[in-house]
């Protein structure tokens, strides 16, 4: 089982602990307000209060151990920072942080954080959905339960032509493109880059390679389940 920690209780933090929760992950909750930890202590694996810049008290709450912390402070940017800055040098595997200006991005990515986040783009519930599934590059709500995700193409189906794979009629998702990633050596010689581009409305006949990401729609259930033969 995946293990994370959401540092930072407002809308967005608070959101997102609810959505990992829902989806099995273990959570632990932390803030330095009492308040919003109390309202969320029944829903997680555990919820403390705490100062996120004190070093000691985050390890005695087995930080060093979780797979992914996101730093979800919203009110206090310089505590975001110090926060994420800490969870590096203590050598948390991934380290998700909240900014809300490029500016702001681009300090976080100064220090060393894995990913910077949004959170006026990208709710929790998009952001948890995202982390607790290996297979599932991307996912953008629609209506009712109905969703747009990037898939990557699960084992079961490479070499096969959609035709052959059935996919819309097995588990009644739809593909509406691919998107190739092809990794080369940079023009200078240096460096390897990655290279994207998209097939819209693929056909019948096209093989499905190792690498694809499969852009599909269909409704919340039957991508979770497509997304666990990856």
């Amino acid at each position: 089982m995946q293990k994370f920690a959401v540092i930072g209780l407002g809308r967005f933090g608070s959101q997102l602990v609810i959505s990992l929760a829902e989806r099995n992950a273990e959570v632990i909750a932390i803030d330095k307000d009492m308040q919003a930890v109390e309202q969320i202590k029944d829903i997680v694996t555990y919820a403390v209060r705490l100062d996120s810049a004190d070093k000691e008290a985050l390890l005695a709450q087995g930080i060093d151990e979780v797979d992914t912390v996101i730093v979800a402070i919203g009110d206090n940017f310089e505590a975001n920072v110090l926060t994420a800055a800490l969870l590096k040098n203590i050598g948390v595997k991934t380290v998700i942080a909240r900014a809300a200006s490029e500016i702001q991005k681009q300090i976080l990515e100064l220090i060393g954080v894995d990913r910077v986040i949004f959170p006026e783009a990208e709710s929790g519930i998009r952001l948890a959905q995202n982390l607790t599934s290996r297979a599932i590059w991307d996912y953008v709500p629609l209506s009712g339960d109905r969703v747009i995700a990037e898939l990557r193409a699960p084992k079961r189906f490479w070499n096969k032509t959609l035709r052959e794979a059935e996919i819309r009629r097995k588990y009644g998702i739809n593909i509406i493109a691919i998107k190739k990633r092809t990794t080369k050596l940079s023009e200078t010689g240096g460096a390897t880059v990655i290279e994207e581009s998209i097939i819209e409305m693929p056909e019948a006949d096209y093989i499905i390679e190792e690498n694809d990401i499969l852009i599909v729609v269909g409704s919340n259930d039957d991508i979770e389940n497509i997304s666990k033969f990856s």
